[in-house]
């Protein structure tokens, strides 16, 4: 659940940037967003073996990383704002990553099971 949160909270902030009014201090919350969901996403799509989605989630947090900003013109930046948005969206429903088996215990008695 945590990271669906995540996923759609870059989303979010993707699709704000569609605004005319979008100042320098939202730029560097979208990037340290954007970044840290692609690197969430990128680590559940490794768990899930899906190396593709892998490596392009590793672009994307590569991309919008807000420590080492890449400088791109307006027009580009909303190409690749709405490509990323994309690509979130289809993760929401891809990239699952297969969930931890807890281990059994040996104290809890299984319904139906007889005693030696």
């Amino acid at each position: 659940m945590p990271m669906k949160i995540m996923k759609l909270a870059a989303i979010a902030a993707l699709l704000m940037v569609a605004l005319p009014k979008s100042g320098a201090a939202y730029q560097v919350v979208l990037e340290f967003v954007v970044c840290v969901a692609g690197i969430i996403v990128s680590w559940e799509a490794g768990r899930a073996r899906k190396y593709m989605w892998m490596v392009a989630f590793g672009l994307i947090a590569i991309l919008f990383n807000p420590i080492a900003p890449v400088a791109l013109s307006r027009n580009t930046f909303i190409w690749i704002d709405l490509a990323t948005v994309l690509m979130f969206l289809t993760s929401l429903a891809v990239v699952r990553a297969r969930p931890r088996l807890s281990m059994p215990s040996i104290t809890n008695r299984t319904p139906g099971s007889e005693s030696l």
